[in-house]
């Protein structure tokens, strides 16, 4: 670990990043995959506390973030009540 480099913990996992991270890119950096799925809106970035934060948010020492399933969107505007 670098001096510029910050620990944070995704999932429970270590994750080493530099300075000036946002949370997503400290996603992306512990799994692409995930990261995607945040950016697509199927899951969501949270805090220790399961709060949802936004994922351009910078990272910052010690740091905790789980990545959790997405908000629901209707399937459409109307509610689907009408044909």
């Amino acid at each position: 670990m670098s001096p510029e480099s910050i620990i944070v913990f995704i999932n429970a996992q270590r994750v080493d990043v530099p300075a000036g991270t946002t949370a997503l890119d400290a996603v992306r950096k512990w799994n692409a995959e995930s990261a995607a799925q945040i950016t697509s809106g199927s899951r969501q970035l949270s805090d220790a506390r399961g709060l949802p934060i936004d994922a351009e948010s910078p990272v910052y020492g010690g740091a905790i973030y789980r990545v959790i399933g997405g908000r629901r969107r209707p399937s459409d505007a109307s509610g689907g009540d009408e044909p």
